[in-house]
């Protein structure tokens, strides 16, 4: 379902501003960093946050909060965007590297492709969203770990 609405929204005119208003609105915490949804495909994600005041820290960097937030909801459409109907998935765990004070735009990225995938039992995956700022630098690594079954659990 949500890869199906971001293949229609997606090549419209704002289509991807509006998709990611969507999730915005739909997770509000993951909406209160106002991502911007950049590219999403079976399995992968990636996301823009623009530096602003309101994710910002006194060092005058991104708030480490926003940052997890960012690796969180990257690393979550990637897990979405990979699951059939009536399979659900929690986070269980969470987990952030600091690497680089981020400040300016930034650019995280998640990719889902479990070695075996059973859609039947409850399983935990493990994925890792970097997140780079506008010249390439890793600024952060979000270890996010995933349980994933039927709808039921």
């Amino acid at each position: 379902m949500l890869l199906n609405l971001w293949n229609k929204l997606s090549p419209l005119p704002f289509g991807k501003k509006i998709f990611s208003l969507l999730i915005g609105w739909y997770v509000p915490y993951t909406g209160s960093i106002s991502p911007q949804i950049k590219a999403l495909e079976k399995g992968k994600a990636r996301l823009q946050m623009k530096d602003r005041r309101r994710v910002r820290n006194h060092l005058r960097s991104v708030h480490a909060i926003a940052l997890m937030n960012m690796g969180e909801a990257t690393t979550g459409l990637a897990v979405m965007s990979y699951l059939p109907p009536k399979m659900r998935a929690i986070l269980v765990h969470l987990e952030i590297d600091f690497l680089k004070k981020a400040r300016g735009t930034l650019e995280a990225y998640a990719e889902f492709n479990p070695p075996q995938f059973n859609p039947s039992e409850n399983k935990n995956y493990e994925l890792e969203a970097s997140i780079q700022n506008i010249n390439q630098e890793t600024v952060a690594k979000v270890k996010a770990h995933w349980r994933i079954g039927p709808d039921k659990f």
